[in-house]
């Protein structure tokens, strides 16, 4: 595989992201005093930085990419919902399917940061499903966005902020399979066995666990194998794909299984990973249908982003380079 020549196809793909897209906020200034009103720090706040979250920031790392974008979800009809719909649009990212509600807030979620930590965080969300209008209204906006995008793959993910209920998810992955749609998803407790038949579905080692109760510790080949097996039997889905945090991500469709160790880095935060690697995970097997370079390039792409610190997409520069020295 000519790493160079599979970057440069990016372009030609189309993803489409659905699910709880968040506005995050960081506000950074100094302590210098205790407060006399209460036994907490006075933070004199020096600047106020926007990022886009959750589901956006899966959609952020596809255009960092090059891949043509699509945000597909619901916002409050609000500041910060328009806030974040220029952020996408100034970052490439189409927002023809993005859908402002009177219903719903848009999720801010509001951290606070002194002496290189982060003192406070505001969270200012609703996260009940959505209503039935506002998902009749989702729901059309996918089928207009798979008729006149023709997209290669959607990537649901799920924040368990009420975007992506049960019915919608059914119903859309049902939509997908019978348009020949490429489904990944990153998966939260909540539906974690609501997305039957996905071809890849992307937990995390803890979330795995916890959707299986599985108690005993440690990691190995054979254990996950067995994971991959229970997954199946409630999921029939095509691919597990699962991170470990610093051991890498494993990978298996049924019959070829493999641990990806991570790579040396210098860890400084690990928010987002898993959006980068979603990202790329399902990027490179829209363009590939190759499960091992999809583990191989998108566990270095999750290792890369642990290096910034809070959210941030994917250097594309940054990753082929390193594609290219350690898969040489």
């Amino acid at each position: 595989m000519d790493i160079n020549k599979l970057f440069e196809s990016f372009r030609d793909i189309r993803v489409g992201v659905i699910g709880d897209v968040m506005l995050d906020t960081y506000m950074w200034g100094h302590v210098e005093r205790i407060s006399p009103e209460a036994p907490v720090p006075v933070v004199t706040l020096n600047k106020k930085e926007y990022r886009i979250g959750g589901a956006g920031n899966v959609a952020l790392n596809l255009a960092s990419l090059g891949a043509k974008a699509s945000i597909l979800s619901v916002t409050g009809n609000d500041d910060d919902g328009r806030q974040l719909k220029e952020m996408f649009a100034s970052n490439g990212i189409d927002t023809s399917y993005l859908i402002p509600s009177n219903h719903r807030i848009t999720t801010n979620k509001m951290r606070i940061i002194a002496r290189n930590q982060q003192m406070m965080r505001l969270d200012s969300e609703i996260t009940d499903d959505l209503g039935t209008d506002d998902e009749k209204k989702l729901y059309d906006a996918a089928v207009d966005f798979i008729r006149d995008e023709k997209p290669s793959v959607i990537i649901f993910e799920d924040y368990n902020k009420g975007v992506l209920k049960e019915s919608l998810i059914r119903s859309l992955i049902e939509l997908c399979r019978r348009e020949g749609v490429i489904t990944a998803v990153d998966p939260k407790r909540k539906n974690f066995f609501t997305y039957r038949e996905v071809d890849i579905f992307k937990p995390n080692l803890k979330e795995v666990k916890e959707g299986l109760n599985i108690i005993k510790d440690g990691v190995s080949k054979e254990s996950l194998d067995q994971i991959h097996i229970s997954l199946y039997k409630h999921l029939s889905h095509s691919i597990s794909f699962i991170t470990l945090s610093e051991r890498g991500v494993y990978y298996s469709n049924g019959k070829d299984s493999r641990i990806i160790p991570s790579h040396m880095r210098n860890i400084a935060d690990v928010s987002g990973a898993g959006d980068t690697v979603i990202a790329v995970a399902s990027l490179i097997y829209a363009a590939t249908k190759d499960i091992d370079l999809m583990g191989e390039i998108a566990n270095i792409a999750g290792g890369l982003v642990c290096e910034d610190v809070g959210t941030v997409a994917i250097d594309r520069e940054k990753l082929l380079h390193e594609c290219n020295v350690l898969l040489s």
